[in-house]
């Protein structure tokens, strides 16, 4: 199984070269682990908890970029997917431009908290989602 914890310096690279001052969404689906692991083992929680202090300290510079939350869902069943897909959180978060998820992702404040992140993550999925034009169907 690949544990995608993190953008490989191919999709960093390529979510880089993509317009920068347009709105975006990331759609974020995230399986988290039964116990967090640390590096260095001075936590011993669960990886809820520790996907909770990533929350709670990453908030203020997800704010200060203008990030917001646009939807927040349950996962309850996976439809259509893999079988061994589970996805704890699902959540759309809205940023008013690609710019301001890289000032986050590079700030200096967020770079010395994502541990939380990666500590409780098992796999996720991170997906950058541009507007379109509202339809009356699901093909247009």
């Amino acid at each position: 199984m690949t544990n995608n914890i993190d953008p490989s310096p191919e999709q960093f690279s390529q979510f880089k070269s993509l317009p920068r001052d347009t709105e975006i969404m990331m759609l974020n689906l995230i399986e988290l682990k039964q116990n967090a692991s640390y590096e260095d083992q001075s936590l011993i929680i669960s990886g809820a908890d520790a996907y909770k202090r990533y929350g709670v300290e990453s908030g203020p510079i997800f704010s200060r970029v203008g990030g917001e939350i646009l939807w927040r869902g349950e996962p309850e069943n996976v439809l259509i997917g893999p079988k061994s897909e589970h996805w704890d959180i699902a959540f759309i978060a809205k940023y008013p431009n690609a710019g301001a998820f890289l000032d986050m992702v590079t700030d200096p404040a967020y770079q010395a908290i994502v541990f939380h992140r990666q500590a409780a993550v098992k796999d996720s999925r991170l997906i950058r989602m541009g507007s379109s034009a509202k339809g009356e169907s699901f093909a247009t």
